[in-house]
């Protein structure tokens, strides 16, 4: 009996945390008022975002393999591998003021099985028409081949006055709230066409 009301117990506190796990909220700015943002997502539904006054915008700008260079600090999506080297689907370069961000080797849902590594580079190589990047995080080290169809974007700080509509972002931690809207601290938004691609 004891260990049925336990089972029921932990189903519930599961259920509540991935109730409340952080969404990630892909889209366009449909409209914004005030504090309120209004994004229709890749699937098409409406949803509102409540951001402070100081939230913290992220522009993306798009960048080249070029740009990409040994001790730079970069988050990467990949899908799957090649010769047993992870393949990126897009590579973002953060600014060094970013440096540390969400460090280290993680689910990711851009794709299915997709993966999410943000990482020092320690090295890369030329390999054909792309490049093979080693990169290191706290615990950990992967091998990434960046083709020439990855997506190369660059993160640089923006203003609040970059949030308008028909701005393309990318809002990473939305947490839901009991009306059905959300918050977040920070919107990553693509500047001059640029849709971020993470």
């Amino acid at each position: 009996m004891i260990r049925s009301i336990a089972a029921v117990v932990i189903t519930a506190l599961s259920t509540a945390v991935l109730a409340q796990a952080p969404t990630r909220i892909r889209g366009t700015l449909e409209q914004v008022d005030g504090n309120i943002l209004t994004v229709k997502a890749r699937g098409g539904e409406l949803m509102k975002v409540r951001v402070p006054d100081n939230v913290v915008v992220i522009g993306i700008t798009k960048a080249s393999i070029a740009d990409i260079g040994n001790g730079k600090f970069i988050g990467t999506t990949t899908v799957g591998q090649r010769d047993g080297v992870l393949v990126a689907e897009e590579v973002h370069i953060f600014p060094e003021s970013m440096r540390g961000t969400g460090e280290g080797h993680r689910d990711w849902d851009l794709r299915p099985e997709s993966k999410m590594t943000n990482a020092n580079v320690a090295d890369i190589k030329s390999m054909g028409d792309g490049k093979v990047m080693t990169i290191q995080y706290k615990g950990g080290e992967k091998k990434v081949l960046v083709t020439p169809r990855t997506a190369v974007v660059n993160f640089e700080p923006a203003s609040r006055a970059e949030l308008k509509a028909g701005a393309p972002v990318f809002i990473n931690a939305a947490e839901r709230q009991p009306d059905g809207t959300y918050t977040a601290p920070r919107v990553n938004v693509g500047l001059h066409g640029q849709i971020p691609p993470m």
